[in-house]
């Protein structure tokens, strides 16, 4: 049996509120301090907190005693017109029309417009062991882009895991562009180890320098240490050399299987991991950035394309190109091995 639990604005005040509570699942709604809805689902293994109507970022997650979530200086989510304006979420959606760090000749927002999109609509879905926060917002422009995208996010009863889902549809005339990555900003973990179900060596050092990395002559030295040898990059011993950030990318995930894993393991013997479909995504990032005001070691972005901006995805050949009515489904695992 289904049961569907609308959510309305009104509901969320400062203090919390229960709406559903059973054996396996607890859910509290509440609403921070500077105004911004949040959803609470807590199962046996742990918590999540997600903002219903703020592009249904997932803005914590707990699981089996460990935090998942980057460290950052936001003592809450802001609200705001871009990603940096409340960089502090465990995951985001980044896309649709436009994708990463816009470069000198893009004229879109830092990892584009649905990162902060506001909502039209949010519920609750209750189905045997499993429950999900299910929403839409609907994108047009007049002589513009016209589409409708369906994030959730899905909990089983008993798993230390959780299911990101997004649903785009084209509902214009006329073909859209679309860029999508499952922004994971994973906390660091001194000491952890990567594994993968694809080669070591896939990952490669990315070689440019977005407008927001200011490079110091000892990063610089770093780096090209890395270019020649990208394997040195583990453990994470050396959170110094990680201000500013070290990114690399990974291409042609198809050639590695339908479905990929990544790990983040940890010396305490436990692990991060994330597994999704190199159809869906056939690209991956790994990002790391440790300073005073953020510390995440995301050990995989999956995405359709890497996250250089619109332009350079035009150049290399992947940006994807929905036709009117087309619609693409994503969908990603993320949590404790």
């Amino acid at each position: 049996m289904k049961t569907r639990l609308p959510l309305r604005r009104e509901q969320f005040q400062e203090t919390p509120s229960t709406l559903l509570r059973n054996e396996t699942f607890h859910v509290e709604l509440f609403r921070y301090p500077a105004g911004v809805e949040a959803v609470r689902i807590s199962n046996p293994r742990g918590t999540v907190i997600v903002l219903p109507f703020y592009g249904q970022m997932i803005w914590d997650a707990h699981f089996d005693g460990h935090s998942l979530t980057m460290g950052h200086s936001f003592k809450q989510p802001l609200l705001g017109s871009s990603i940096i304006d409340t960089y502090g979420c465990f995951a985001f959606h980044s896309g649709l029309l436009a994708n990463g760090c816009p470069a000198a000749d893009d004229n879109h927002p830092l990892h584009g417009e649905m990162a902060c999109a506001r909502m039209d609509s949010a519920w609750m879905v209750l189905e045997n062991d499993r429950l999900s926060l299910e929403g839409e917002t609907e994108y047009v422009k007049g002589f513009g882009h016209h589409y409708l995208a369906a994030p959730a996010v899905r909990l089983e009863a008993n798993a230390a895991r959780l299911h990101i889902e997004m649903n785009v549809t084209n509902l214009a005339g006329a073909p859209m562009p679309l860029q999508y990555m499952c922004h994971l900003n994973s906390a660091w973990i001194e000491q952890g180890r990567f594994q993968q179900s694809i080669q070591t060596d896939a990952f490669q050092l990315r070689t440019s320098i977005p407008a927001h990395v200011k490079p110091t002559p000892q990063w610089r030295a770093y780096t090209e240490r890395l270019a020649a040898d990208p394997q040195a990059f583990q453990p994470l011993d050396q959170p110094e050399m990680c201000d500013p950030e070290i990114v690399f990318f990974a291409d042609d995930l198809q050639q590695y299987g339908d479905e990929v894993q990544f790990e983040l393991h940890s010396p305490q013997g436990f692990a991060l991991m994330t597994r999704f479909s190199s159809q869906h995504f056939p690209h991956a990032t790994r990002w790391m950035l440790h300073n005073r005001d953020q510390q995440v070691a995301a050990y995989v972005l999956p995405a359709t394309c890497r996250p250089e901006g619109f332009k350079a995805a035009q150049r290399a050949g992947t940006l994807i190109e929905l036709a009117p009515g087309e619609q693409r489904h994503f969908s990603v695992e993320t949590g404790i091995l």
